[in-house]
This record gives structure tokens, sequence and C-alpha cells, in this order.
């Protein structure tokens, strides 16, 4: 007997032409549904995303084809990838039917699909399919049976886990009506498990009665599959190609930058986002990629907090709007609490699976709020940003103070004239605040340790910035900004240095398209390599601590390793929180939010503070003069004063500073 199986067994050659014709009809349908939704993505504003094509690709590769950011969550990640697999591979059985059959067997008499070969793709195929039902099973169990909190399901979640069931359990009766007429009894049919299983219930039927529901069945599953591509346009299904093509439009960094308004543009009649329209054609393709599987949701701080904000509600909210009536106000459909409850920790962009992009959404919804109406969440917000103007830092304090702290250090003061190996730009928390500034003449201490001369910009030091910003005062960010970097220039530095993760990032990231081009890094990094070159020397000395990973330092700059080596070094015993890392959850300074009052659901900081109690350890580390200042009142506010203690790494290594 041939190692193999007659292709188009009972129903003949001659289905081929009204079968290409009907594909084709079904694609034409799935074609003119998603240009249809192409005009509304058109509404958008320009954004180039195209190049680096090559980077891009890989990252499909990886998110899609190996689906790598999927996986990442147990449970219904798994369930997910290993039907996702089994789809692909299903597919290609599917085109190798094709192109022996229709193909290369009828113009060139060549067969590839015998022997050994056509055994191993049986039992390939079978068990992909039989892979791709269980899972598919296990995703409607939990979607419909376990029903996880806050997971929404819509009519097309129903349509996809049916049709798809039913396109698998056709294909299955299909092989066994076959296999009943054809390979009963036969070595053949033990390649092929799952369809000889099928095929019990056919075996004891006569072979017209088999031929004429191999048939029925034949045209059912033909139908049902033309039915999936029509209904990938209209229907959650198109996710299926939305998803690939959003991750190949991704923002390829620097990740978290935000885009900067050119706010001398005479012709533009408003800032930020009020309507679809003021968005970017990127931001209204998010909502149609988008899976619905609430991971965003999960991870975010607000919404795990009590807050009105969930990501993937806000994406889909931006949708529904853009094909539904493009000239409604985002702000009220929204809202204004949603929008103010964004702490910008990332949370939810890193954990995304199709690459979608929230955090600007909600900051350009936030500049036209603040630009256009002048409106911010709260007067002591209003208050703050009118103390920046004035003073140049949102606590009020004058300027001509700003570099007391550094009183009795070995600093060179730049804007004095004096010279320095590196700028040590402090931020207004650690020049102003009691409590931070600890933390600004750890640093100095531990660079003069080091033999590294540190310089500072002292009263011509300005806020970065950041929190305006990312409150949406767009405005009061660049004119602060620009006054930073011609201070910075006239200094004649090689080098800028920050302890704040908000300042790193922003002179890193932001003031790059205002003019900085001088190369920032981050405390932490800076003494790793100081530590290494062997030019710090730090004492072991025991320390039972938990480390919070800074969302600045963190997901936004990928810098996790650098402050646990200088822990280790220090002597530290590091017990993770279960929240830690690329997981780790924001402290509730980010977003602007340092500068304004949390009036809804439960403080994220009290949140976190029992996070790092729940350890065990005495001890709090983190790296962000915002994280201190939250959690000083975070361990307060949950009665954690007589188990738990906030300190900052540098403080922590400057008391072990080899003497």
């Amino acid at each position: 007997m041939e190692l193999t199986r007659e292709l188009y067994w009972n129903v003949g050659h001659a289905v081929l032409m009204p079968m290409y014709l009907l594909v084709i009809a079904s694609f034409g349908v799935m074609i003119w549904g998603l240009r249809k939704r192409l005009t509304t993505y058109r509404l958008g504003q320009p954004l180039e995303r195209c190049d680096q094509r090559g980077e891009r690709l890989l990252g499909v590769l990886r998110d899609v084809f190996l689906q790598a950011r999927v996986l990442r969550v147990k449970g219904a990640g798994t369930a997910h990838g290993l039907f996702f697999f089994s789809f692909v591979l299903l597919t290609i059985g599917t085109t190798l039917v094709f192109i022996q059959a229709d193909l290369l067997d009828p113009l060139f008499g060549i067969r590839f699909l015998t022997g050994n070969f056509y055994l191993f793709f049986s039992i390939v195929l079978d068990l992909a399919g039989l892979v791709a039902l269980i899972m598919l099973l296990g995703l409607a169990v939990r979607r419909y049976l376990l029903r996880p909190k806050d997971l929404p399901n819509t009519s097309d979640n129903a349509l996809m886990l049916v049709l798809l069931l039913t396109i698998l359990l056709t294909g299955f009766l299909l092989e066994g009506a076959r296999m009943a007429a054809t390979e009963m009894g036969t070595d053949l049919s033990w390649w092929s498990p799952v369809g000889l299983l099928f095929a019990q219930p056919f075996a004891g039927m006569t072979e017209a009665g088999q031929r004429a529901i191999h048939t029925g069945l034949w045209w059912f599953h033909f139908a049902l599959v033309l039915g999936f591509f029509c209904a990938i346009p209209f229907t959650r299904l198109r996710h299926l190609l939305l998803t690939p093509t959003n991750i190949f439009f991704r923002d390829l960094g620097p990740v978290g930058k935000l885009r900067t308004l050119d706010l001398e543009d005479e012709e533009a009649e408003s800032f930020g986002a009020a309507k679809v329209t003021d968005l970017t054609w990127k931001d209204i393709f998010d909502g149609d990629a988008c899976t619905y599987c609430k991971r965003c949701q999960d991870r975010c701080p607000a919404w795990n907090t009590d807050k009105p904000l969930s990501p993937m509600k806000l994406v889909n909210q931006i949708n529904e709007v853009s094909f539904a009536d493009p000239e409604t106000s985002l702000i009220e459909t929204i809202t204004t609490d949603v929008l103010w409850s964004c702490t910008t920790c990332r949370a939810c962009e890193e954990i995304c699976p199709a690459a979608i992009e929230h955090v600007p959404k909600i900051i350009d919804m936030r500049r036209n709020l603040v630009l256009m109406e002048g409106e911010f969440p709260g007067e002591e917000v209003t208050k703050a940003m009118e103390g920046t103007e004035i003073n140049g830092n949102p606590l009020g304090m004058a300027p001509a103070a700003r570099a007391d702290w550094a009183e009795g250090l070995d600093v060179a003061d730049l804007s004095k004239g004096e010279k320095a190996e590196i700028l040590y730009f402090v931020g207004c928390y650690a020049s102003f605040d009691r409590r931070n500034q600890k933390i600004a003449q750890s640093f100095i201490k531990l660079c003069s340790a080091a033999g590294v001369k540190v310089g500072i910009l002292g009263k011509d030091e300005k806020c970065c910035g950041e929190p305006m910003r990312k409150l949406g005062n767009e405005y009061l960010y660049q004119m602060l900004a620009t006054e930073n970097i011609e201070q910075i220039k006239a200094t004649g530095v090689q080098k800028i240095v920050s302890a704040c993760p908000h300042c790193f990032n922003t002179l890193a990231k932001d003031y790059v398209d205002l003019g900085l081009e001088l190369p920032v890094e981050h405390a932490n990094s800076f003494l790793a390599e100081l530590l290494n070159s062997g030019k710090l020397k730090l004492e072991s000395a025991g320390l039972d601590c938990t480390y919070h990973d800074s969302c600045y330092l963190g997901r936004h700059n990928d810098l996790y390793d650098a402050p646990r080596q200088l822990l280790k070094a220090a002597g530290a015993s590091v017990r993770e929180m279960e929240k830690s890392r690329e997981e780790s959850f924001c402290c509730s300074a980010g977003g602007g939010r340092i500068l304004a009052e949390e009036n809804l659901g439960e403080r994220m900081n009290q949140t976190r503070a029992r996070m790092a109690a729940e350890t065990g350890a005495p001890t709090l580390i983190s790296s962000c003069p915002f994280c201190i200042s939250m959690f000083e009142d975070g361990i307060k506010g949950a009665n954690l004063d007589e188990q738990l203690k906030p300190l900052d790494l540098l403080e922590i290594l400057a008391e072990r500073i080899e003497a």
C-alpha cells in the first residue's frame, strides 16, 4: 500500500473552479471590509512608522510567530500560544495540499505528500488539530464558566469561539468519514490517531453513506472557512491580521519618548487631542489591534487601586468614537477622572501583546485640557504650575537656595564658572526637600570617594519640566527645558548624571528634540561603572531589604540589574516583592501625580508599602526621590512605621564607602 492518500477524495477535481471562485469572492469581501476601516484610520494625523523595516520585521517574528509577549502570561497566554502554533501548522498543512494537488501534480506530475514525509505530515496535522481544539475549549471554559473578573464578553467573542471550534470539529469529522471508507484496518490509519477516533461512528455505514456524509461535511466545512474570511473585518477576528500589523508599526523608541509639539506653529488651531482627528492614525489603529485580553488593565496600578482608568477600555472607547462619530469629544467620552488617574508608568504598554500605545493618547488629551481649556486635576496642581513659572520649581522655593544642600561638600558650582568632570542634574526634590537632600549629598560623597569631580548648575538649574509635561503643560515644559539646555551648554561639560529617574529620562530622551546632545546617565549605572572599574570601593555590611523598581528607571529605561549589583556589593540581601522588575507596581508619583492629591480609590503608595511589608524585610530601598517621598507617606498611612523603613540606594552606598 502506498503511503499517501487521494487528495480531493470523493469530491473530485470538479470542485476546483467553484471553490476558487468562492475563495476569491470571500477574500474580496475581506479586503473590501478592511478598506472601509482604512478610511477611518486616515482620519488621524500622519505618523512615520515604516523606518527600520528590518527591526520591525524581527519584532513581528518574535512577538507574533514566536508569541514571545503572549507566552509571558501563564494560563491563558500559554493556551493562546499553543492554539496559535497549532493554527500555523494547520495552515502550513493546507498550503502543502494546495501546492501538490492544484499546482505541482496537475502541471508537472510531482507528488511529495508520500512515503515517510506523508506519515510525518499526517500525524503532525492530526495532533495540531487536537491541541488547537483543546486550547479553544479551555479558553471557552475560562471565558464563559470561570469568568475572570472584568474580562469583557462580547458577541464577537462567542462568534469567534463557535466558528473556530466548528471548523476544527468538521475538519476532524471530514477526516473520519474519509478514513472510515479508505483506511480503516490499515497501518496508515494509526498515523492519524484523532481522525481514527472520529472515524468510528462512520465505520459501520455503507460506503455510499460514508461518501454522502463526507460530501455534505466537505461543503459545510468549506462554507465555514469562507465565512471565517468574510467575518474578519467585521468582528474581533480582525486582530488576526491587524495585531501583527500593529506590531510592525510599533514605536521603536526611545521608550516612552513623547512627541514634541511645535508651539510656534501659526497654522495650528489647537494643541493636544480633543477629538479623534487630533490623534495619529496609529492611535485609531490601536483599537482595532486590541485583543481584549485585559492584561493592560490587570497591570494598571490605577485600576488596581479603584481608580476609573482602564487602559483597555480607554483604547476601545477611542476606537468606538472613531467609527461611530469622529467629531464627538474624546475627553467627554473618556472623562477627566480617567485621564488624570494615569501615572504614565507604562505597565500597560510593557505587557500588551499587541504593541498598543496607551500613554501618548492620555498625554495628548491632557495637553488639550491644559493648553486649550486651562484645566488641571486640582488647585494644588495649579499652584505648583504657577510656582514653577515664578521660581523654576513646583515647591515654590527661592531659586537662590537651590544649592544650599551642597554646603561643605566638594562640589563645583558651574554657574560661577568652576569646572568639573560631570554635571550632576540634581532635580527639585533633592534640591529643596529636606528628606531628599540626603540623597544628593550621598551621591557627592560617593563620587568624591571615587575621585570624580562633580559640578552643579546651582541657582541656574530649573525643574526639568517632566511633571508639567506629563500633566499636559507642554508650554511650561518647553520653557524650562530650553533654559536648562542653555545653561548646560554654557558649562562646557561633556556628561550629565542624575539620581532622579524622571530628570534622567527627560534629559536623555525628550531634551534631544530641543537641542541637548550630551550623554545622560542615571546615578545607578554611573556608580556601577565606577565600582566595576575599581574607582569606587564599598565595604560589605549586612542589610535585609526589599527593592522597589521605579517605573522610570525600570520599564522606561530597563535599568534593573545595576541597582541590584550595587546592593550586592554593599552586602545587602534583597527579598524581591511579588511585583518586581518589569511587573513593579507604581508608587503613584509618575505622570505629574507627584504634584496632585490622590482623591480617588485607595492610595497606591500604601498598596505598594504593604507589598514591601509582605516580604518581611525591614528596609524598603528605592532609587527615586519621588518614590522616597511617596513611601514616607505610604508607610505612615498604612501604619507600617514600626515594620518598614524607606531608604534610597545612594544613602546605603554612602554609608559603606571603604575607609
